[in-house]
């Protein structure tokens, strides 16, 4: 759990140095907003799968241009499990999940299956179970107090990286 949480920060840090290069300033306008876009996500530490661009996943790790490209070419993902399906067809499990340690679609807490909450990295059986128990979920400071029973700050903050709560929490 460790090895991922450093791979995801130096990412996160190597995107974000990438992204506040001069060369990054130059880039023209046209593009700027989409490669905008997928560098908050990527400052966040964890990319999503539905917006961003080939270039910014074919720097992540585990990520070829072929494979960027696919990715690209499924978006918008209307699932992780989606998502999953294009990363498994050309990666192992474990190279997959390599990647959506750092590239994800996130989940929403009130509707996801239990399928697509086990793909969150660094989910154990009991962590999926509290992630259910505790629907629904009205706000995220609702996910971090209950969630935060379980496991310490840092793991709430790494996990909502992987998660979203739609508008329509019954």
């Amino acid at each position: 759990m460790r090895k991922i949480t450093l791979v995801s920060t130096a990412t996160a840090f190597a995107l974000a140095l990438v992204a506040c290069s001069p060369a990054a300033e130059e880039a023209p306008a046209e593009e700027s907003t989409e490669t905008e876009a997928a560098d908050e996500t990527a400052v966040a530490g964890v990319l999503d799968a539905s917006t961003a661009t080939a270039a910014t996943l074919a720097a992540v790790e585990g990520v070829s241009e072929e494979l960027a490209a696919a990715i690209v070419a499924g978006q918008p993902y209307a699932s992780v499990a989606d998502f999953n399906s294009v990363l498994t067809a050309t990666l192992s499990e474990e190279e997959a999940a390599t990647v959506r340690a750092n590239v994800f679609v996130p989940i929403d807490l009130n509707t996801a299956t239990r399928d697509e909450i086990n793909l969150v990295p660094g989910m154990t059986d009991r962590m999926a179970h509290e992630f259910e128990e505790y629907r629904p979920y009205a706000e995220m400071s609702d996910f971090d107090r209950e969630i935060g029973k379980y496991v310490d700050e840092a793991e709430v903050a790494r996990f909502r990286q992987y998660v979203t709560i739609s508008d329509a929490a019954e």
